[in-house]
Protein backbone atom coordinates (compact mmCIF):
# COMPACT_ATOMS: atom_id res chain seq x y z
CA UNK A 1 0.00 0.00 0.00
CA UNK A 2 1.46 3.34 -1.05
CA UNK A 3 0.73 6.91 0.00
CA UNK A 4 -1.59 9.17 -1.99
CA UNK A 5 1.16 11.53 -3.17
CA UNK A 6 3.36 8.64 -4.31
CA UNK A 7 0.44 7.11 -6.22
CA UNK A 8 -0.34 10.43 -7.85
CA UNK A 9 3.27 10.98 -8.90
CA UNK A 10 3.46 7.49 -10.40
CA UNK A 11 0.32 8.20 -12.41
CA UNK A 12 1.49 11.64 -13.55
CA UNK A 13 4.83 10.16 -14.63
CA UNK A 14 2.82 8.34 -17.31
CA UNK A 15 1.47 11.55 -18.88
CA UNK A 16 1.46 11.52 -22.67
CA UNK A 17 1.40 13.88 -25.63
CA UNK A 18 -1.29 12.69 -28.03
CA UNK A 19 -0.30 15.05 -30.83
CA UNK A 20 -2.48 17.66 -32.51
CA UNK A 21 -5.33 17.79 -34.97
CA UNK A 22 -7.09 20.43 -37.05
CA UNK A 23 -10.78 20.84 -36.21
CA UNK A 24 -13.63 23.01 -37.38
CA UNK A 25 -13.99 26.21 -35.35
CA UNK A 26 -17.19 25.14 -33.60
CA UNK A 27 -15.71 21.72 -32.76
CA UNK A 28 -12.89 23.49 -30.88
CA UNK A 29 -15.08 24.55 -27.95
CA UNK A 30 -13.64 23.05 -24.73
CA UNK A 31 -10.49 21.83 -26.48
CA UNK A 32 -6.91 22.94 -25.80
CA UNK A 33 -5.28 25.22 -28.35
CA UNK A 34 -2.16 23.86 -30.04
CA UNK A 35 -1.46 27.21 -31.70
CA UNK A 36 -1.55 30.84 -30.67
CA UNK A 37 -4.34 33.03 -32.01
CA UNK A 38 -2.78 36.13 -33.56
CA UNK A 39 -4.49 39.39 -34.55
CA UNK A 40 -4.49 39.65 -38.33
CA UNK A 41 -5.28 43.38 -38.07
CA UNK A 42 -5.85 46.03 -35.44
CA UNK A 43 -8.72 45.70 -32.92
CA UNK A 44 -10.78 47.69 -33.79
CA UNK A 45 -9.50 47.91 -37.37
CA UNK A 46 -10.62 51.56 -37.77
CA UNK A 47 -11.71 54.52 -35.65
CA UNK A 48 -15.20 53.35 -34.73
CA UNK A 49 -18.32 55.22 -33.68
CA UNK A 50 -19.69 53.82 -30.43
CA UNK A 51 -23.05 55.63 -30.57
CA UNK A 52 -25.75 56.47 -33.09
CA UNK A 53 -25.68 60.23 -33.68
CA UNK A 54 -23.78 62.87 -35.61
CA UNK A 55 -20.04 63.07 -36.31
CA UNK A 56 -18.52 66.55 -36.14
CA UNK A 57 -15.20 68.32 -36.03
CA UNK A 58 -15.04 69.24 -32.34
CA UNK A 59 -13.10 72.44 -33.07
CA UNK A 60 -16.17 73.89 -34.77
CA UNK A 61 -18.27 73.34 -31.63
CA UNK A 62 -15.52 74.77 -29.41
CA UNK A 63 -15.47 77.84 -31.68
CA UNK A 64 -19.17 78.43 -31.00
CA UNK A 65 -20.99 76.48 -33.70
CA UNK A 66 -24.14 74.74 -32.40
CA UNK A 67 -26.14 74.24 -35.61
CA UNK A 68 -24.63 71.69 -38.00
CA UNK A 69 -26.00 71.01 -41.46
CA UNK A 70 -26.15 67.28 -42.20
CA UNK A 71 -24.11 66.54 -45.32
CA UNK A 72 -24.61 62.76 -45.50
CA UNK A 73 -24.96 59.56 -43.45
CA UNK A 74 -22.20 57.06 -42.54
CA UNK A 75 -23.76 53.59 -42.07
CA UNK A 76 -21.92 50.69 -40.46
CA UNK A 77 -20.36 48.39 -43.04
CA UNK A 78 -19.83 51.15 -45.63
CA UNK A 79 -16.51 52.69 -46.76
CA UNK A 80 -15.40 55.82 -44.94
CA UNK A 81 -17.08 59.06 -46.01
CA UNK A 82 -15.63 62.55 -45.63
CA UNK A 83 -16.92 65.70 -44.02
CA UNK A 84 -16.53 68.47 -46.63
CA UNK A 85 -17.19 71.57 -44.50
CA UNK A 86 -15.91 71.68 -40.89
CA UNK A 87 -19.08 73.49 -39.69
CA UNK A 88 -21.28 70.62 -40.98
CA UNK A 89 -21.78 67.06 -39.76
CA UNK A 90 -22.60 63.55 -40.94
CA UNK A 91 -25.04 61.23 -39.30
CA UNK A 92 -23.21 58.12 -38.11
CA UNK A 93 -24.32 54.70 -36.89
CA UNK A 94 -22.87 52.60 -34.06
CA UNK A 95 -20.02 50.45 -35.38
CA UNK A 96 -19.44 52.61 -38.44
CA UNK A 97 -16.10 54.04 -39.53
CA UNK A 98 -15.62 57.54 -38.13
CA UNK A 99 -15.94 59.85 -41.16
CA UNK A 100 -12.80 61.64 -42.31
CA UNK A 101 -12.34 65.19 -40.97
CA UNK A 102 -14.47 64.42 -37.87
CA UNK A 103 -13.22 63.62 -34.38
CA UNK A 104 -16.29 63.35 -32.12
CA UNK A 105 -19.70 61.70 -32.11
CA UNK A 106 -22.70 63.35 -30.44
CA UNK A 107 -25.54 60.99 -29.46
CA UNK A 108 -28.94 61.44 -31.05
CA UNK A 109 -30.23 61.91 -27.49
CA UNK A 110 -28.13 65.10 -27.26
CA UNK A 111 -29.20 66.71 -30.53
CA UNK A 112 -32.41 67.93 -32.15
CA UNK A 113 -32.64 67.50 -35.93
CA UNK A 114 -34.91 69.77 -37.92
CA UNK A 115 -34.91 69.82 -41.73
CA UNK A 116 -31.42 68.28 -41.95
CA UNK A 117 -29.93 70.67 -39.40
CA UNK A 118 -28.69 69.23 -36.10
CA UNK A 119 -28.69 71.42 -32.99
CA UNK A 120 -26.41 70.22 -30.18
CA UNK A 121 -28.07 70.48 -26.76
CA UNK A 122 -25.10 69.74 -24.50
CA UNK A 123 -22.64 72.25 -23.15
CA UNK A 124 -19.43 70.32 -23.64
CA UNK A 125 -18.02 68.26 -26.52
CA UNK A 126 -14.56 66.73 -26.25
CA UNK A 127 -12.29 65.43 -28.96
CA UNK A 128 -12.73 61.63 -29.51
CA UNK A 129 -16.03 61.62 -27.61
CA UNK A 130 -17.84 58.32 -28.30
CA UNK A 131 -15.00 57.14 -30.53
CA UNK A 132 -13.25 53.77 -30.17
CA UNK A 133 -9.78 54.35 -31.60
CA UNK A 134 -8.16 51.94 -34.04
CA UNK A 135 -5.80 49.45 -32.35
CA UNK A 136 -6.63 50.44 -28.78
CA UNK A 137 -7.80 46.91 -27.88
CA UNK A 138 -5.06 45.01 -29.70
CA UNK A 139 -2.67 45.65 -32.55
CA UNK A 140 -2.01 43.54 -35.64
CA UNK A 141 0.51 40.79 -34.90
CA UNK A 142 -0.26 40.59 -31.17
CA UNK A 143 -1.06 37.21 -29.61
CA UNK A 144 -4.73 37.33 -28.58
CA UNK A 145 -4.96 33.82 -27.11
CA UNK A 146 -1.92 31.78 -26.07
CA UNK A 147 -1.25 28.20 -27.07
CA UNK A 148 -2.37 25.82 -24.32
CA UNK A 149 -5.53 27.78 -23.51
CA UNK A 150 -8.84 25.95 -23.09
CA UNK A 151 -11.27 27.24 -25.70
CA UNK A 152 -14.43 28.99 -24.49
CA UNK A 153 -17.29 30.55 -26.45
CA UNK A 154 -15.62 33.96 -26.04
CA UNK A 155 -12.41 32.55 -27.56
CA UNK A 156 -14.49 31.09 -30.40
CA UNK A 157 -15.61 34.68 -31.12
CA UNK A 158 -11.99 35.90 -31.11
CA UNK A 159 -10.92 33.14 -33.50
CA UNK A 160 -13.83 33.90 -35.82
CA UNK A 161 -12.87 37.58 -35.82
CA UNK A 162 -9.38 36.77 -37.13
CA UNK A 163 -10.70 34.40 -39.79
CA UNK A 164 -9.85 31.01 -38.24
CA UNK A 165 -12.40 28.60 -39.67
CA UNK A 166 -10.19 25.68 -38.60
CA UNK A 167 -7.93 25.56 -35.57
CA UNK A 168 -5.17 23.30 -34.29
CA UNK A 169 -5.95 21.65 -30.95
CA UNK A 170 -4.28 18.95 -28.87
CA UNK A 171 -5.67 15.48 -29.47
CA UNK A 172 -7.58 13.82 -26.67
CA UNK A 173 -6.73 10.29 -25.56
CA UNK A 174 -8.84 7.35 -26.68
CA UNK A 175 -10.54 5.97 -23.58
CA UNK A 176 -12.78 2.97 -22.87
CA UNK A 177 -14.97 2.37 -19.82
CA UNK A 178 -15.46 -1.18 -18.50
CA UNK A 179 -17.88 -2.23 -15.79
CA UNK A 180 -17.58 -5.64 -14.17
CA UNK A 181 -19.80 -8.03 -12.27
CA UNK A 182 -22.59 -10.52 -12.90
CA UNK A 183 -24.83 -8.60 -10.52
CA UNK A 184 -25.12 -5.77 -13.08
CA UNK A 185 -27.68 -5.51 -15.86
CA UNK A 186 -27.98 -2.72 -18.41
CA UNK A 187 -30.32 0.18 -17.76
CA UNK A 188 -33.02 -0.96 -20.18
CA UNK A 189 -33.37 -4.29 -18.36
CA UNK A 190 -35.51 -5.08 -15.34
CA UNK A 191 -33.14 -6.33 -12.61
CA UNK A 192 -34.03 -9.41 -10.63
CA UNK A 193 -34.08 -9.28 -6.86
CA UNK A 194 -30.35 -10.11 -6.65
CA UNK A 195 -29.26 -7.67 -9.41
CA UNK A 196 -28.79 -3.93 -9.89
CA UNK A 197 -28.61 -1.74 -12.98
CA UNK A 198 -25.29 -0.47 -14.28
CA UNK A 199 -24.61 3.10 -13.19
CA UNK A 200 -20.89 3.65 -12.53
CA UNK A 201 -20.02 3.24 -16.19
CA UNK A 202 -22.63 5.84 -17.17
CA UNK A 203 -21.25 8.19 -14.52
CA UNK A 204 -17.73 7.78 -15.95
CA UNK A 205 -18.93 8.20 -19.53
CA UNK A 206 -20.72 11.43 -18.59
CA UNK A 207 -17.64 12.72 -16.74
CA UNK A 208 -15.48 12.00 -19.79
CA UNK A 209 -17.97 13.79 -22.05
CA UNK A 210 -17.52 16.90 -19.88
CA UNK A 211 -13.83 16.79 -20.84
CA UNK A 212 -14.68 16.33 -24.53
CA UNK A 213 -13.79 12.61 -24.52
CA UNK A 214 -16.32 10.24 -26.11
CA UNK A 215 -15.76 6.68 -24.90
CA UNK A 216 -17.34 3.31 -25.62
CA UNK A 217 -18.55 1.13 -22.75
CA UNK A 218 -17.96 -2.56 -22.15
CA UNK A 219 -19.20 -4.97 -19.52
CA UNK A 220 -17.04 -7.85 -18.30
CA UNK A 221 -18.52 -10.97 -16.70
CA UNK A 222 -17.21 -12.59 -13.52
CA UNK A 223 -15.47 -15.28 -15.56
CA UNK A 224 -11.67 -15.15 -16.00
CA UNK A 225 -11.66 -16.79 -19.42
CA UNK A 226 -14.42 -14.65 -20.92
CA UNK A 227 -12.94 -11.57 -19.27
CA UNK A 228 -9.51 -12.32 -20.73
CA UNK A 229 -10.90 -12.86 -24.22
CA UNK A 230 -12.58 -9.45 -24.22
CA UNK A 231 -9.66 -7.63 -22.64
CA UNK A 232 -7.12 -9.07 -25.07
CA UNK A 233 -8.88 -7.01 -27.76
CA UNK A 234 -9.75 -3.93 -25.70
CA UNK A 235 -6.21 -3.21 -24.41
CA UNK A 236 -4.93 -2.90 -27.98
CA UNK A 237 -7.31 -0.13 -29.00
CA UNK A 238 -7.18 2.59 -26.32
CA UNK A 239 -4.74 4.90 -24.59
CA UNK A 240 -6.48 4.44 -21.24
CA UNK A 241 -9.07 2.00 -19.92
CA UNK A 242 -11.21 2.81 -16.88
CA UNK A 243 -12.57 -0.09 -14.85
CA UNK A 244 -15.15 0.00 -12.09
CA UNK A 245 -15.07 -3.02 -9.80
CA UNK A 246 -13.33 -6.41 -9.54
CA UNK A 247 -10.07 -4.99 -8.15
CA UNK A 248 -10.42 -5.83 -4.44
CA UNK A 249 -9.81 -9.16 -2.66
CA UNK A 250 -13.15 -10.85 -3.27
CA UNK A 251 -13.33 -14.40 -4.61
CA UNK A 252 -14.68 -13.10 -7.92
CA UNK A 253 -12.35 -10.11 -8.31
CA UNK A 254 -10.49 -11.61 -11.26
CA UNK A 255 -9.47 -8.41 -13.03
CA UNK A 256 -5.91 -7.94 -11.64
CA UNK A 257 -5.04 -11.59 -12.31
CA UNK A 258 -6.46 -11.51 -15.86
CA UNK A 259 -4.67 -8.27 -16.72
CA UNK A 260 -1.35 -9.62 -15.48
CA UNK A 261 -1.86 -12.78 -17.56
CA UNK A 262 -2.22 -10.43 -20.55
CA UNK A 263 1.21 -8.98 -19.63
CA UNK A 264 0.11 -5.83 -17.82
CA UNK A 265 2.82 -4.33 -15.60
CA UNK A 266 1.25 -3.58 -12.22
CA UNK A 267 2.52 -0.22 -10.97
CA UNK A 268 0.54 -0.30 -7.73
CA UNK A 269 -2.56 -1.99 -6.37
CA UNK A 270 -3.44 -0.26 -3.13
CA UNK A 271 -3.42 3.32 -1.82
CA UNK A 272 -3.52 4.39 1.83
CA UNK A 273 -6.77 6.29 1.40
CA UNK A 274 -10.48 6.14 2.07
CA UNK A 275 -12.48 5.77 -0.05
CA UNK A 276 -10.71 3.96 -2.89
CA UNK A 277 -8.09 1.87 -1.10
CA UNK A 278 -7.87 -1.08 -3.59
CA UNK A 279 -7.11 1.13 -6.63
CA UNK A 280 -5.20 -0.74 -9.40
CA UNK A 281 -2.89 1.12 -11.78
CA UNK A 282 -0.87 -0.54 -14.50
CA UNK A 283 0.38 -0.28 -18.06
CA UNK A 284 0.89 -2.44 -21.12
CA UNK A 285 3.91 -2.50 -23.39
CA UNK A 286 1.90 -0.71 -26.08
CA UNK A 287 1.42 2.22 -23.65
CA UNK A 288 -2.20 1.51 -22.70
CA UNK A 289 -2.84 2.59 -19.10
CA UNK A 290 -5.15 0.74 -16.72
CA UNK A 291 -7.14 2.66 -14.09
CA UNK A 292 -8.89 0.04 -11.94
CA UNK A 293 -11.29 1.84 -9.61
CA UNK A 294 -13.08 0.10 -6.73
CA UNK A 295 -16.68 -0.64 -7.67
CA UNK A 296 -18.51 1.38 -5.03
CA UNK A 297 -19.83 4.60 -6.63
CA UNK A 298 -18.16 7.05 -4.24
CA UNK A 299 -14.82 5.22 -4.58
CA UNK A 300 -15.09 5.18 -8.37
CA UNK A 301 -15.97 8.88 -8.50
CA UNK A 302 -13.25 10.04 -6.10
CA UNK A 303 -10.55 7.98 -7.82
CA UNK A 304 -11.64 9.24 -11.24
CA UNK A 305 -11.47 12.85 -10.06
CA UNK A 306 -8.21 12.67 -8.12
CA UNK A 307 -6.18 10.38 -10.37
CA UNK A 308 -7.48 9.88 -13.90
CA UNK A 309 -8.53 13.51 -14.29
CA UNK A 310 -5.16 14.64 -12.92
CA UNK A 311 -3.42 12.44 -15.54
CA UNK A 312 -5.67 13.77 -18.33
CA UNK A 313 -5.12 17.41 -17.39
CA UNK A 314 -1.37 16.95 -16.98
CA UNK A 315 -1.19 15.30 -20.41
CA UNK A 316 -3.03 18.28 -21.92
CA UNK A 317 -0.96 20.88 -20.05
CA UNK A 318 -3.82 22.02 -17.81
CA UNK A 319 -4.15 22.60 -14.07
CA UNK A 320 -6.99 21.01 -12.15
CA UNK A 321 -9.54 23.48 -10.72
CA UNK A 322 -8.73 23.92 -7.02
CA UNK A 323 -9.98 26.39 -4.43
CA UNK A 324 -9.18 27.10 -0.78
CA UNK A 325 -12.00 26.43 1.67
CA UNK A 326 -12.55 26.32 5.43
CA UNK A 327 -14.05 23.28 7.13
CA UNK A 328 -17.55 24.00 8.41
CA UNK A 329 -17.05 21.68 11.38
CA UNK A 330 -14.33 19.70 13.15
CA UNK A 331 -13.52 16.28 11.69
CA UNK A 332 -12.01 13.30 13.49
CA UNK A 333 -10.67 10.41 11.41
CA UNK A 334 -8.56 7.85 13.27
CA UNK A 335 -7.23 5.44 10.58
CA UNK A 336 -3.77 6.30 9.26
CA UNK A 337 -5.22 6.92 5.79
CA UNK A 338 -5.75 10.00 3.65
CA UNK A 339 -9.42 10.84 4.10
CA UNK A 340 -11.08 12.10 0.92
CA UNK A 341 -14.02 14.14 2.10
CA UNK A 342 -16.87 14.95 -0.30
CA UNK A 343 -17.93 18.55 0.29
CA UNK A 344 -20.43 21.12 -0.87
CA UNK A 345 -19.39 24.76 -0.90
CA UNK A 346 -20.93 28.07 0.02
CA UNK A 347 -19.71 31.63 0.59
CA UNK A 348 -19.76 33.17 4.04
CA UNK A 349 -18.17 36.47 5.12
CA UNK A 350 -16.03 36.63 1.98
CA UNK A 351 -14.71 33.08 2.58
CA UNK A 352 -15.53 29.75 0.98
CA UNK A 353 -16.88 27.18 3.43
CA UNK A 354 -16.57 23.43 2.79
CA UNK A 355 -19.44 21.50 4.32
CA UNK A 356 -18.91 17.71 4.46
CA UNK A 357 -21.51 15.70 2.60
CA UNK A 358 -23.14 13.04 4.75
CA UNK A 359 -21.96 9.80 3.10
CA UNK A 360 -23.32 6.66 4.73
CA UNK A 361 -20.98 4.27 2.83
CA UNK A 362 -18.84 4.33 -0.31
CA UNK A 363 -21.85 2.78 -2.03
CA UNK A 364 -23.98 5.83 -1.30
CA UNK A 365 -24.40 7.20 -4.82
CA UNK A 366 -27.19 9.58 -3.75
CA UNK A 367 -24.64 11.62 -1.76
CA UNK A 368 -22.67 12.26 -4.93
CA UNK A 369 -25.43 14.55 -6.20
CA UNK A 370 -24.68 17.03 -3.43
CA UNK A 371 -20.87 17.02 -3.73
CA UNK A 372 -19.10 19.89 -5.50
CA UNK A 373 -15.56 18.84 -4.72
CA UNK A 374 -13.26 16.64 -2.68
CA UNK A 375 -11.13 17.79 0.26
CA UNK A 376 -8.25 15.46 1.13
CA UNK A 377 -7.24 15.31 4.79
CA UNK A 378 -3.69 13.98 5.42
CA UNK A 379 -2.98 10.55 6.86
CA UNK A 380 -0.56 11.80 9.53
CA UNK A 381 -3.27 13.70 11.46
CA UNK A 382 -6.51 12.50 13.02
CA UNK A 383 -8.20 15.72 14.16
CA UNK A 384 -9.03 18.62 11.85
CA UNK A 385 -10.33 21.82 13.38
CA UNK A 386 -13.42 23.73 12.35
CA UNK A 387 -12.28 26.70 10.25
CA UNK A 388 -9.01 25.09 9.15
CA UNK A 389 -8.27 25.86 5.50
CA UNK A 390 -7.66 23.15 2.89
CA UNK A 391 -7.47 22.73 -0.87
CA UNK A 392 -10.66 21.49 -2.49
CA UNK A 393 -10.48 19.93 -5.92
CA UNK A 394 -13.58 21.00 -7.78
CA UNK A 395 -15.67 18.57 -9.79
Amino acid sequence: MIAVQEALQLILSQKKNFGTELVDLLKANGRILAQPVVADRDFPPFHRATMDGIAINSTAFQNGTQLFHIEDIQPAGQPQKQLVHPQNCLEVMTGAVLPANTDAVIRYEDVVITERVAKINIEEVTKLQNVHLQGTDEQAGNVLVAEGTKVTPAIIAIMASVGLSNVSVYRLPSVAVCSTGDELVDIHQQPQSHQIRQSNNYMLLAALEQEGVSAPKYHLPDDPEAMGTQLAVIVNHYDAILFSGAVSKGKYDFLPQVLEQLQMQTIFHSIAQRPGKPFLFGKFENGALIFGFPGNPVSTWVCYQLYFRAWLYQSLGLALPVTKASLSKAITFKPALTHHLLVKLHAENCSIIAEPVDVSTSGDMVSLMQAEGVLSLPADEDTFAEGSVWDVQLF
